[in-house]
């Protein structure tokens, strides 16, 4: 007995089974298609952080002996003393050189995050000016939120590992708490529209 193919193979299959779930479930469809995009799209500039993070605090060598943090309370974790920051490093854990390399890192993450979030995951068409504030807004807010775990994590992990593996860690720390926060902030900021009312 001959087995029967289905039209257009598996991909063909699995078009009509999400064509009739969507058709069912439009709002269930849409949260798992953003949802499902969002992880794809965040997790690739994930690896692009890294990257990045990986070799340009070597361009800030200069500016690893500068303290700069805030608001620089002393602790002490498994026996290696630090400060801990909202936002910026102590000397002993790279300085303004590695906060400055870590910044325009999640910089350039976002900023390519951000025109392929808006256009191709969340397909928002609201005006542009107020969704670019709220962003950074939001960028600001959690790369601070991030920093004070992340100023920990570089401290006790720089103890057991070399930078190249911490800064795994760093990347997808930041990646896993932002992708959380931004995949809620986004559903929120990058409304579906019919037309730009600019």
């Amino acid at each position: 007995m001959e087995k029967q193919v289905t039209r257009g193979g598996p991909a063909g299959w699995w078009l009509g089974v999400w064509g009739g779930f969507a058709g069912k479930h439009p709002k269930a469809a849409k949260w798992i298609r953003e949802g499902g995009l969002f992880v794809i799209v965040s997790n690739l500039v994930t690896v692009l952080k890294y990257f990045i993070l990986q070799f340009l605090p070597l361009a800030f060598q200069g500016l690893a002996s500068v303290d700069f943090g805030w608001p620089g309370i002393p602790l002490t974790l498994f026996g290696e003393t630090f400060k801990w920051n909202i936002f910026g490093y102590d000397v002993a854990h790279g300085g303004l050189g590695y906060f400055c390399a870590y910044m325009i890192a999640m910089a350039i993450g976002e900023i390519i995050n951000f025109p392929i979030q808006r256009n191709f995951v969340f397909r928002s068409r609201g005006r542009l000016a107020p969704q670019i504030a709220w962003y950074v807004v939001a960028f600001v807010v959690i790369n601070c939120i991030v920093n004070s775990v992340n100023c920990v994590w570089v401290a006790v992990a720089g103890l057991l590992v070399p930078d190249f593996i911490y800064n795994i860690g760093t990347v997808v720390l930041n990646g896993g708490i932002s992708m959380v926060i931004f995949f809620f902030v986004n559903k929120i900021i990058f409304p579906e529209a019919t037309a730009d009312k600019t």
